[in-house]
């Protein structure tokens, strides 16, 4: 879907990172969330690309990124390992400073970029998370059910793997259908593109390990950051979903209040796939945060 726009592939340390970049303006670095790709953000390129200089990349593991080998300390699909190729791929486009915008999983990457290099954010938006050691410590059975896919996915290889495998493209649709939206915010092209990744050899190994890694050595990482006092000291703009699981389960706001220092947020109309659901609304936002 964005075949039209260039291509950069930013190699760190063997790990292959797949970027793409468009517009002019201040730098903008857009990450995606699971189970998806850059593409997630295709409706919203033509607007914010009026006034920014968008960087898109696929995180590891995703799109058409590497998808490194699995650990026994999770270490290659941390989030810190995947801000360490945020920051690879920005300096490969020469921006040293920049703003980010990040839904889900890649939100989870800003968050840990923000504090690792707090030199390099100016400014970040985070689309429908709260922090993640937060989101474990007050998990309830609500958000168990809704979000079921954090706690089977970060059992034992391989069974995890084994039922991804199984069928790649059932797996995408289940999950991605099975919020408050459905299907029905996914044009066919998006769709098929995140179906065509999920059956990248290896995929279902780099799903399981990111999630892993949020369970594990990014809640010990989260833990020195509030043992050191580390906050995320950048403007913070949330961005949450009024029907998705995280907003009905968590105070969003209060608990970044914990983790930051100048937060300020909104619920928006829909569910968890904002840049999808109401494109023109994160724009806007996004607009109005970064200008």
């Amino acid at each position: 879907m964005l075949q039209h726009l260039p291509v950069l592939r930013v190699e760190r340390e063997g790990v292959h990172l797949h970027s793409r970049s468009v517009g002019s303006g201040s730098p903008l670095l857009l990450m995606h969330g699971h189970p998806q790709s850059m593409v997630m953000w295709h409706k919203v390129l033509p607007i914010l690309a009026k006034q920014h200089t968008l960087v898109l990349m696929d995180l590891r593991g995703y799109g058409d990124s590497s998808r490194p080998k699995a650990d026994s300390q999770h270490l290659n699909h941390s989030k810190r390992e995947m801000a360490l190729d945020a920051m690879a791929v920005m300096d490969a486009y020469g921006f040293q400073q920049f703003d980010v915008l990040a839904h889900d999983r890649g939100a989870r990457v800003a968050h840990r970029l923000a504090i690792d290099h707090a030199h390099a954010v100016r400014r970040l938006m985070l689309l429908d998370i709260a922090p993640t050691l937060a989101m474990y410590e007050n998990t309830t059975e609500a958000f168990a059910r809704a979000y079921w896919h954090w706690f089977a996915l970060i059992q034992p290889a391989p069974m995890p793997e084994a039922l991804i495998d199984a069928d790649p493209a059932r797996y995408v649709r289940s999950v991605m259908g099975g919020r408050f939206a459905g299907l029905a915010p996914f044009s066919p092209l998006a769709l098929a593109e995140y179906e065509r990744c999920a059956l990248i050899p290896a995929t279902s190994t780099s799903i399981c390990e990111d999630y892993r890694a949020s369970a594990d050595i990014d809640l010990v990482h989260d833990r020195e950051d509030l043992a050191s006092g580390n906050r995320v000291l950048q403007p913070l703009r949330v961005i949450w979903g009024e029907h998705g699981s995280v907003g009905r389960c968590f105070d969003v706001l209060s608990l970044w209040r914990d983790r930051a220092t100048n937060v300020s947020g909104m619920a928006l109309p829909c569910g968890h796939y904002l840049a999808e659901e109401l494109p023109e609304a994160v724009a806007a936002e996004a607009l109005k945060f970064f200008n």
